[in-house]
């Protein structure tokens, strides 16, 4: 058995609360209309004919002013781990700072041949970027050492070179279970200019409950808030993670609520996002990452080649990546500009291997992705 790490962080963390998260076998989309399976039906959910799970979340005014009363300033604060956080291997070490592992079954230690790539790559059509979604042209960066380009090759190091990608990535607050978790996410353009990419786990537990609270920040910065904070009004998984935590399929859109009376492309722009692009080639993956050697403060990345997963229990591609718990959702750029900060969003971080803390793995935007996605931007 080899177990696998969630990249979400938690505080507070209150033992028990958070049980072992469910890791399920590839499962084919379903078809028809039904209320979810494995959750109390309900009129706020339900399974489309394209094997699109959804879920109505803040969908009044007063139920976004209740979203937006919950994350005061002291519970934001609360939710960056400033100490020491050790890694989770029980339920009794809950107070460590990031979820218990989720386990899953390897089949050998054979690698596997690289899947072929599906046909039919596509970039999803989008309207151009107003004018606050223009990156600017200069370009500086930082690393954990020291000032420096942008690095094409780092398994994580501080973003400082600004641009679109800067002001698109941010994190995203929720509730599961009682319990207020941070992830992290990405802005895309789309037709109703209100569509965040993240995790699954960040916005459904699997199998399990859906998240409340859910908000986004873009462009974060402690204590800071500077485009807003976008609540979300419909979630939507696809059917295979709903229903058995399918690590291939751990992948999360949201349509959120305008901020400040701007839909989330007038605030901030989006990156396009892609489907069926080759698989390999390489990616900058950025995201907020809480637990040490990072403190969830502060935009970190990661660049690099991708390969196969090697244990053949996923359709995910893999990126040497040190980015740790709080890093889950965040969006993997392909076709990277590090001068204006736009890509194409082919992936997002989703989970470590155990045996490997030093490789982070993302699920492959195929056909189910852009259903996903055509279903999003509906909403």
């Amino acid at each position: 058995m080899t177990p696998i790490l969630p990249l979400i962080a938690a505080v507070p963390l209150v033992a028990g609360l958070v049980g072992v998260m469910p890791s399920g076998s590839m499962a084919a989309s379903g078809a028809g209309q039904a209320v979810t399976r494995n959750e109390t039906p309900s009129l706020t959910s339900s399974l489309t004919s394209t094997g699109v799970v959804q879920h109505v979340a803040a969908r009044t005014v007063a139920e976004q002013r209740r979203v937006l009363g919950y994350w005061t300033a002291g519970r934001m604060a609360r939710a960056l781990p400033g100490g020491a956080l050790g890694s989770v291997t029980k339920v009794a070490e809950l107070a460590s700072g990031v979820l218990p592992l989720r386990v899953t079954a390897t089949r050998g230690s054979t690698v596997a041949p690289s899947s072929t790539a599906s046909s039919g790559s596509t970039v999803a059509p989008v309207p151009p970027p107003s004018s606050a979604g223009r990156a600017p042209s200069a370009v500086r960066a930082s690393s954990a050492s020291g000032a420096s380009a942008p690095g094409m090759n780092t398994s994580g190091a501080r973003w400082a070179a600004g641009g679109a990608v800067k002001r698109t990535t941010g994190r995203v607050f929720l509730t599961l279970r009682g319990v207020d978790y941070v992830c992290s996410a990405s802005a895309v353009r789309s037709r109703n200019q209100d569509v965040v990419v993240t995790a699954g786990h960040c916005a459904k537990d699997g199998s399990g409950t859906w998240a409340e609270n859910w908000t986004f920040v873009p462009a974060y910065e402690p204590g800071r808030q500077p485009y807003g904070v976008f609540t979300a009004r419909r979630m939507f998984v696809p059917e295979p993670w709903s229903e058995s935590g399918d690590d291939s399929y751990d992948l999360g859109m949201v349509a959120v609520n305008p901020s400040g009376g701007s839909h989330l492309n007038e605030a901030v722009g989006g990156q396009e996002i892609g489907f069926n692009v080759p698989r390999g080639g390489r990616a900058f993956g950025f995201g907020f990452p809480a637990d040490p050697p990072y403190d969830g403060r502060r935009l970190i990345y990661c660049a690099g080649d991708l390969h196969h997963d090697p244990h053949s229990q996923t359709r995910d591609q893999g990126m040497r990546c040190d980015l740790t718990a709080g890093s889950s959702g965040g969006p993997w750029l392909s076709s990277f500009d590090p001068a204006t900060g736009q890509g194409v969003l082919t992936s997002v971080s989703s989970f470590k291997y155990s045996d490997d803390d030093g490789t982070m793995y993302g699920p492959y935007f195929g056909d189910q992705a852009k259903r996903l996605f055509d279903t999003a931007q509906r909403a």
